[in-house]
């Protein structure tokens, strides 16, 4: 679920220049780039408690709100064996009820007050934000503190979010026409990995079995203060947030963190085929999926780039192929990592194009069509303007990401590259890394990700025919 509001005017928060003498300079090093051009220059204030708590600052007066986040480094890929979307039924159970606020009377507090608030499960995280008049930021601290304390696990709150939990299922999976297409079909074939390719969204038995001890130990081990980091922007006053934060945040004790867990997957060898009936589905699909580098690789920065070439906008290479030329769909979607965005995940992950087809257009010619797209980009360099424009529509898409009403964006992006990278500041060097890839770059890296063998290629059908590209499921 998301509750924000995307624009595209731009505050002077977010971009250097605004006054005139905070531009920073790009150097053209492979003849492509303007001389001089405007960079993210956001103000970031890091620190760590006493606790292990990772706190976030950044002032950004464009607007008289303050947005806060609390990211726990707990999420689908790493919640326990045996307890498949226990991840999100925790997210559940956070609205239940602390020491000093009832059952649901967290977002009471916040909507009385003139706020808005979510919260959402990913592949790495489980986060909680709200956004509210910045006169009333103490008070959501002093909430976000009161759950991060502890709870009110009773037996009651449990088989209440259990039953909401399933029910969600039901109506976002098992009934509606393509069910968990893409988002949960796609890791569960291309992964070797329990960790990465499990049922996300959780097994019924699963739910069920979940025991009032089992969340309370999931509160105790995930839910600590070293296990998160807290995020607040907006019109105010960073020193007096610090205080604050210090104030209702240190005292919370820091608990005994499990080993990390191994989410790692082996080098695809062998292209991997696999088809999945949903009989309620009024077409057809096909969906690709290639093995993701390493985050923060120069190929990571590469895919990015890629990204715009193949799939956003109607110039890209994917839509002109599929749909202008041999209009077999009416649009390709995708890109890195289905529940976000390439910034906020950490592990491995698949760079992925999904296209609902008519039954008369067989997989296989598709599929045939894509290899002509691919094999180009891995046997020729791309034109240093095709590059160009690439760049131009990353970061216009940068920009609209950072540009949410609720500064959403940039809370997500600060809290992410600390509790993954020991970084927020990142944010500001985005653009320089993406800046460095060139046309030699792009060609080594189609080479090596977009490789047949590195690929899932996945077909959804309508009935029981599996006659196609001559996989099985």
């Amino acid at each position: 679920m998301k509750q924000w509001l995307t624009v595209i005017v731009l505050g002077c928060g977010l971009l250097g220049g605004c006054a005139g003498n905070n531009l920073a300079h790009s150097g053209a090093d492979n003849g492509n780039l303007p001389a001089t051009r405007a960079q993210l220059e956001l103000p970031v204030s890091y620190s760590t408690l006493g606790n292990g708590l990772k706190v976030v600052v950044s002032e950004d007066h464009s607007a008289p709100t303050a947005t806060v986040a609390v990211y726990y480094n707990i999420g689908f890929r790493n919640e326990p064996r045996d307890r498949t979307g226990f991840a999100h039924l925790f997210e559940h159970m956070m609205f239940q009820g602390s020491k000093n606020l009832g059952k649901m009377e967290f977002i009471k507090l916040v909507q009385n007050n003139g706020g808005v608030l979510n919260g959402s499960t990913r592949f790495d995280f489980t986060n909680y934000y709200e956004v509210v008049p910045a006169n009333k930021l103490e008070t959501i601290l002093w909430a976000e503190a009161d759950r991060m304390k502890g709870l009110e696990i009773t037996q009651e709150n449990l088989e209440n979010q259990q039953d909401v939990v399933k029910n969600e299922v039901k109506n976002n999976v098992l009934n509606q026409p393509y069910g968990g297409f893409p988002w949960l079909d796609i890791p569960a074939y291309a992964n070797e990995n329990w960790y990465n390719n499990h049922n996300f969204y959780g097994d019924l038995e699963d739910l069920d079995a979940a025991t009032l001890s089992d969340v309370r130990d999931f509160f105790d081990t995930y839910y600590a203060p070293n296990n998160a980091v807290l995020v607040v922007t907006g019109a105010i006053d960073t020193e007096q947030t610090l205080a604050l934060i210090d104030k209702y945040f240190s005292a919370i004790p820091a608990a005994e963190l499990p080993p990390p867990v191994d989410i790692s997957e082996p080098r695809q060898e062998e292209e991997k085929h696999a088809i999945k009936v949903y009989p309620r589905a009024p077409r057809p699909a096909l969906a690709l999926a290639y093995h993701m580098p390493e985050r923060n690789s120069r190929d990571y920065f590469a895919m990015g780039m890629l990204t715009q070439i193949l799939l956003n906008g109607k110039d890209s290479r994917l839509y002109q192929k599929l749909v202008t030329d041999a209009g077999v769909t009416a649009a390709v979607s995708g890109g890195v990592n289905l529940l976000g965005n390439m910034y906020n995940y950490n592990g491995p992950m698949n760079w992925h194009f999904y296209l609902y087809h008519d039954a008369a257009s067989k997989p296989a010619d598709i599929v045939a069509m894509i290899d002509e797209v691919m094999e180009d980009l891995r046997t020729h360099k791309v034109s240093a303007d095709e590059l160009e424009l690439a760049r131009i529509k990353f970061r216009s898409s940068l920009y609209d990401l950072l540009g949410s009403a609720t500064k959403f964006g940039v809370v997500d992006l600060l809290a992410c590259f600390a509790l993954f990278d020991d970084d927020p500041d990142r944010i500001n060097r985005l653009e320089q890394e993406f800046d460095a890839v060139t046309p030699a770059v792009i060609l080594e890296t189609a080479r090596e990700v977009l490789r047949p063998s590195n690929r899932l290629v996945l077909e959804i059908h309508t009935d029981g025919d599996t006659a196609s590209t001559g996989g099985q499921p």
